[in-house]
């Protein structure tokens, strides 16, 4: 199922029923997954691992060298987890040696056209980036999380589980998890309710979520103030420890 003009190097893995389209471009030290699409002119750059029953649209770059002008040709990784679609002119780069040597998509991420995963990235599960999302370097995405279109994410920023982040957004600080941040610069504006009932979490979590986040975002403690308030007043259940954890460990900084 690879069409004769497509350019595969000898030394590329590729596994059964993986389909490769025209004028594709396969690279050395790549391996591809069973089940995996690859549309027409899309180039896998060296030293990627893309999963299983993947689909990856025309055009497409991936794996590319990191734009970092620290840099220096080292060779270093991207992986991308099993059932992720990519969409037209995507691009998405390896790692850096000061970054740890990896660029990995999770399972099941959704990325829409003309968005970017920069170097040393990190993303969880079932992510969704919109059309035009960017990724800065060394960002770290949690699981569940959705970027709307035109989002720009400043370098070393951490985004929480199920957090929703408004398109045409400009993120320079963490954003916690299970809320929604929208704006230039962002902010946060509540709980992400939608995508949390969408994901079937129960009405006692969002009750307990939603006083943590008056506790943290409402009153105006500090976070030292606020993480002692909510251990004495709100059920310790695994989302609130998670959205204490969270804030306390940024290094940024939280969105408010």
């Amino acid at each position: 199922m690879i069409h004769p003009t497509a350019i595969i190097d000898p030394s590329a893995e590729i596994d059964t029923n993986v389909s490769i389209g025209p004028y594709a471009i396969v690279n050395s030290d790549v391996r591809i997954g069973s089940g995996t699409t690859i549309g027409p002119y899309t180039t896998i750059d060296q030293y990627v691992n893309v999963g299983e029953n993947c689909q990856i649209f025309q055009y497409a770059s991936i794996g590319g060298a990191p734009q970092d002008l620290k840099f220096h040709g080292e060779k270093t990784y991207l992986t991308i987890g099993r059932g992720t679609i990519i969409r037209e002119f995507v691009t998405i780069n390896r790692g850096t040696e000061f970054g740890g040597g990896l660029t990995e998509v999770g399972e099941e991420n959704y990325l829409m056209a003309y968005t970017h995963i920069a170097h040393d990235c990190k993303t969880g599960k079932q992510v969704i980036l919109a059309n035009n999302s960017t990724l800065a370097g060394h960002i770290i995405m949690g699981d569940n999380v959705t970027v709307g279109g035109l989002v720009a994410i400043h370098q070393f920023v951490q985004i929480g589980d199920f957090a929703y982040i408004g398109g045409k957004s400009a993120v320079v600080k963490d954003i916690p998890p299970y809320v929604i941040a929208a704006g230039d610069r962002a902010k946060l504006h509540g709980l992400n309710n939608v995508g949390l009932k969408r994901h079937k979490f129960p009405k006692s979590t969002l009750k307990e979520l939603k006083k943590t986040y008056r506790i943290f975002f409402r009153i105006g403690l500090t976070v030292k103030q606020a993480s002692e308030r909510v251990r004495a007043e709100v059920e310790q259940i695994p989302e609130v420890q998670n959205f204490i954890k969270f804030i306390i460990k940024s290094n940024r900084g939280v969105t408010r």
